[in-house]
């Protein structure tokens, strides 16, 4: 069972960062495949709710979208949008609130891009836009970011600004009065990044095997520390049966 896929690497590593206690706010997918492990792992205390309304839900199967009817069963409360953003800003229980993120380009900041490619007025594409990324981004205590690797999205400079990361270093998301948080993490298809707690700028932490440092950088725009980084810990058997097994034994997301 030691062999695994890149995408069991990646649920893995963000189960890894899903404590006990915490708030989870998720979407669909490997987010949401994510949070489900983590309840079966190592933080059964933790609670999750989706965009919906479904508050606290049990997840007996994966759902396949926020909108699946399995994300309602057994919950503590079938709410509404409202509910769900009134959760989400929840910083008065002495728990930590997280969301899971993606979006079509990053910078070193951890600021996200998820609406346009070029020209906002003239894109070259158009995305769904925000949703509620901005929301999630701005008032959460912190940040899971999922992302592929390539230059093309991790960026110099994001084509529009759409969610806001740590803005332009440890200061910046004070001076546009938004409240403690910002992202944590960056979890990728080739290795796993962090943010300085001095400069808020984006570091190479670990890589997975048969990956390089040197193979990371060149799959990027702007250059990131890399001098600390380690190889990644590897998904063990057991977080493996539980992925395959209890999560996703039909392996609709994985």
């Amino acid at each position: 069972m030691s062999e695994y896929t890149l995408r069991e690497m990646m649920t893995i590593a963000a189960v890894r960062e899903i404590n006990d206690g915490d708030i989870v706010f998720c979407g669909t997918g490997i987010s949401m495949l994510a949070a489900m492990a983590a309840k079966h792992i190592s933080a059964p205390d933790s609670f999750i709710f989706f965009e919906t309304g479904a508050i606290d839900s049990k997840l007996e199967e994966v759902p396949l979208a926020v909108g699946d009817p399995r994300v309602m069963y057994w919950t503590a409360v079938n709410g509404s949008l409202a509910d769900a953003f009134a959760t989400m800003q929840n910083r008065f229980t002495g728990r930590q609130v997280v969301g899971i993120m993606g979006a079509a380009q990053i910078d070193i900041y951890g600021n996200l891009n998820s609406t346009s490619i070029g020209d906002y007025h003239r894109p070259k594409v158009r995305f769904p836009g925000s949703g509620g990324a901005c929301d999630v981004a701005s008032f959460v205590n912190r940040t899971i970011i999922f992302m592929s690797l390539e230059k093309r999205k991790f960026v110099r400079t994001l084509d529009y600004f759409t969610s806001p990361g740590w803005i332009d270093g440890p200061e910046g998301r004070k001076k546009t009065g938004l409240p403690d948080g910002g992202p944590s993490v960056v979890i990728t298809n080739m290795g796993i990044f962090r943010f300085s707690s001095d400069s808020r700028k984006m570091y190479l932490d670990s890589y997975y095997p048969d990956v390089t440092p040197d193979r990371i950088l060149d799959n990027m725009e702007f250059v990131v520390d890399v001098v600390d980084a380690v190889p990644t810990r590897p998904p063990s058997d057991n977080e493996l049966q539980i992925l395959r097994e209890k999560c996703d034994p039909q392996r609709l997301i994985l």
